[in-house]
């Protein structure tokens, strides 16, 4: 989930953020000095994405593996093969799935929209058994710029939240030849090691229980346990987004990618290594370093902030805005939780047609 350090001031929930409903988004982000959403710069009107009802979407149409880096990469396609390419990120404790109803409201309006597993879940393997299950941050980046090489994808817009947005967040100020335009759930969420090993308010650390409860023994056994780490996650769901009515079976279907071998490892690594109990993989090391610096993000982009999610810092984007520096604009949407693209797929996809045209 989103660096904790981010939020530390976020410690009443939704506190000083502004909330505006999907209708206001676009004088939102005016008013946040981005171009008006309906058209460009040039003048030429921006798509406005059909309304859909969450849920409205159960499966994935077209299911692909592809060899790309130390991974055998699953991930879902939708719309024209030569559209412009939309890349999906998802976060933890999620899967594609986040993105059932996204996709085809994309794919739609044209684009050829690609949803990978990341690594350790659903359908994605290592190549080699001899690979070393590391997640540092840098480490997911590098797998999502392999993909791209071996579907021969120069540039693509990049949309996610939790770990997909520090993804697509390091690929846009690390790579942002390879990137056309951003949409960032939660801001810049580039982990700052060094900054993690100070102290949060009492209200943030306690949002980050499962983070502590991984650093133990008895979450690394809760987590090497199936049945466990997939009750974890329905329980984490509940938290997170208070305001999302979802069903068994929404669960059950993401939940099957869970089940990857690697699952366990890499999660529990992911986190512990963020917070500093654990050394990264040198082959990372110069990548890890340049992130350090907290690099700015200057191609386009959009920030979204979900007004229900706890993780969502107060000041309706401030605590962030100054990585931002490209063209720019910044949206609340009202009564949502943290798996935004799921429960607010219409204000999501709007995001990414609007930032493709920023």
């Amino acid at each position: 989930m989103i660096n904790r350090r981010t939020f530390t001031k976020a410690v009443g929930l939704g506190t000083g953020a502004a909330t505006v409903s999907l209708a206001g988004l676009r004088s939102t982000a005016a008013a946040a000095g981005g171009a008006p959403a309906e058209h460009t710069p040039g003048g030429t009107p921006v798509p406005a994405v059909p309304a859909v009802a969450p849920g409205a979407h159960t499966a994935f149409r077209t299911l692909k593996q592809v060899r790309a880096g130390v991974l055998d990469i699953g991930y879902a396609e939708a719309g024209p093969a030569h559209g412009p390419v939309v890349l999906c990120l998802h976060g933890w404790p999620y899967d594609i799935h986040s993105y059932v109803d996204v996709a085809p409201l994309l794919a739609d309006l044209g684009y050829r929209v690609i949803v990978p597993y990341l690594r350790g879940h659903g359908s994605t393997r290592f190549l080699s058994p001899g690979t070393p299950r590391t997640a540092e941050q840098s480490a997911i980046a590098l797998d999502i710029i392999a993909l791209m090489d071996a579907l021969k994808i120069d540039k693509a817009v990049l949309a996610g939240f939790d770990w997909g947005s520090r993804t697509a967040d390091i690929i846009a100020a690390l790579w942002p030849e390879r990137v056309k335009a951003l949409v960032s759930t939660g801001g810049y969420l580039i982990t700052n090691r060094k900054a993690q090993l100070e102290p949060a308010a009492a209200a943030v650390e306690h949002n980050w229980w499962y983070q502590w409860y991984f650093a133990t023994e008895r979450g690394k056994k809760a987590m090497e346990n199936v049945d466990e780490r997939i009750a974890l996650c329905r329980y984490v769901w509940t938290l997170v987004s208070p305001n999302w009515d979802f069903d068994d079976a929404t669960f059950q279907r993401t939940a099957q990618a869970f089940k990857n071998p690697d699952y366990a490892a890499i999660v529990l690594y992911n986190y512990r290594w963020r917070i500093g109990l654990i050394e990264g993989d040198h082959r990372y090391s110069r990548y890890e370093a340049q992130l350090a610096a907290q690099p700015p993000v200057r191609v386009p982009a959009i920030t979204l902030d979900p007004t229900l999610d706890p993780f969502t810092p107060a000041g309706d984007g401030s605590a962030y805005r100054d990585h931002f520096t490209g063209p720019y604009e910044h949206r609340a949407v009202v009564n949502i939780g943290h798996n935004l693209p799921q429960e607010a797929p219409t204000a999501f996809a709007q995001a990414v047609v609007d930032a493709d045209r920023l």
